[in-house]
This record gives C-alpha cells, structure tokens and sequence, in this order.
C-alpha cells in the first residue's frame, strides 16, 4: 500500500515541477504576436478557402501585418472586409469590386462533339488522362465531372448538361474551382461585367466550327461593331475589356455563334 503512496505522491510532484518549467519556458521563449493579427482575422470570413493564396485566415492575416500581402484578397469577406482591415491597418480598403469566378465554356453535350466514349472513373482529372485534354474535340472544353463542384465550399458550382456553371449569388470568388480544374477553364470575372465571351477556344474557326456549335471563331464582327472599341480578337478569341465596355448588348446581338452573353 505505502509503495503505492509513495508512487502516487513522486508523481505528482514530478508532475508539478515539470509544470512549473513549461510555464517558464512559456513566458521566457513567448514570440511576441502583434496584436493586429488578432484583429484583421477577426475581419476575415474564417472559411480558410485558401482563396487568397496563403494557408488559411491566420497566415492570411499575419502576411497582411506585416506588409507582404494586399488587404482585399479575402474572396469570402468581399469588400466589406478589405475596409475593415483598411481601418486597422491605416491604409484605404482596396478594390470595391466584387469579384466571382467564371467558365468561360458553351461546349454542352448538345453542341460540343466528342472524341470517344468515355467509360472511366467520372472525373475531370481521370478524363484528362486520356488523351491529355478530355472527352470533348474541343482541346479548350470544360470537361464537365465535376472536380469545380467538389472543391466549392459554397455551393456555388453545378454541372449542367456536361459543363461547369457558377452561381453567381452563391460565389465568393475564392477560385478553390480554379485550382481543382485540370483544364484550367474557369477564370475571375467583375461581378458587375454584363457581357462576356463563354469560350475559351484558340483554334481557328474551322476548327471551332468542327468541333462546337455555338464556339467562338474570331470572326471580328464583335470589335468592328463595338461603339466603346472595348472588344479586340487575341488568338482567334474575342475578349471584352471589362473597364471600357459600355454594356450596350449590340455585341450579343451581332455574334453569329450567340457566344456573347450576360453571366447566368
């Protein structure tokens, strides 16, 4: 009984002292927090989407005290947390433009043609594995699997008739989409842009037009009609300048493919 005693009682002081030197270890090697960092990551979503490039909210916010990252890259927090963090770092409160993502593909299963019938594991990056660039003839198509879906946090990602669609409402614009899509399709549009060019192809029109229905040809009527001159053809491709564009329409309505459309 008494070894038992005795056992309990040297541990218990064993316990103690090792207590007692964590606890001076603690105060004598403390790292000094700023006490901004507690703040601005009181500011942040805390949806560690990793939107913003660095690992989640807290290294987010502890790169922002210490001046190597930007005050409105919280995707989640939209601008509302870029001026709260402007007012407790002293700076202005970045941009006030929402940004989301977008998939800049029409290539459904009832225009885009296909290479072969795909009967393998059901995802983007496993289709990738054949042939390198999909299902699809179009080398530039969303694949349409659904790795988008399963990396939004949000539930703004969908998939309808074999191509990725983002709910614009649901949207934070964290691009956790971007990085799961293998293709690299989807790309971070202004909330407020009300025309965009849903393809991303840069083949030549004749080989749009074999592989798609609806894919954009380059056929320059866009930037000839454009009164705001917000339209230029890079790489076969028409791109809208977001800053110049007037929101007018005409150049939907010109389009011979009907590739020009407002965001879903």
């Amino acid at each position: 009984m008494m070894n038992i005693v005795y056992a309990v009682v040297v541990l218990g002081i064993m316990g103690a002292l090792w207590g007692a030197i964590l606890a001076f270890a603690s105060k004598v090697f403390a790292v000094e927090v700023d006490p901004r960092e507690e703040a601005v990551l009181g500011c942040l979503a805390g949806a560690n989407c990793g939107g913003c490039g660095y690992p989640g909210c807290s290294g987010y916010a502890a790169a922002i005290v210490a001046g190597e990252a930007p005050i409105d890259k919280c995707g989640p927090g939209g601008p509302e947390a870029a001026a709260k963090i402007g007012e407790i770092m002293g700076v202005g409160g970045g941009s006030s433009e929402k940004m989301i993502a977008f998939v800049p593909c029409s290539g459904s299963l009832d225009v885009a043609g296909l290479k072969f019938n795909y009967t393998g594991e059901k995802t983007c990056q496993a289709a990738m594995g054949y042939g390198g660039k999909g299902t699809k003839i179009c080398s530039f198509a969303c694949i349409g699997y659904g790795d988008c879906v399963k990396a939004c946090k949000f539930g703004a990602m969908k998939i309808e008739n074999g191509v990725a669609k983002v709910d614009r409402e649901k949207c934070v614009g964290c691009m956790a989409c971007a990085e799961a899509c293998p293709k690299d399709v989807i790309v971070k549009v202004p909330y407020s842009q009300n025309e965009l060019v849903a393809c991303r192809s840069n083949d030549k029109g004749p080989a749009v037009i074999k592989a798609c229905k609806v894919g954009c040809i380059g056929c320059m009527k866009c930037v000839k009609e454009c009164p705001a001159d917000a339209i230029k053809v890079t790489n076969f491709l028409a791109e809208i300048d977001p800053n110049k564009c007037v929101k007018c329409g005409h150049c939907e309505t010109v389009c011979p493919r009907k590739i020009i459309k407002p965001q879903d």
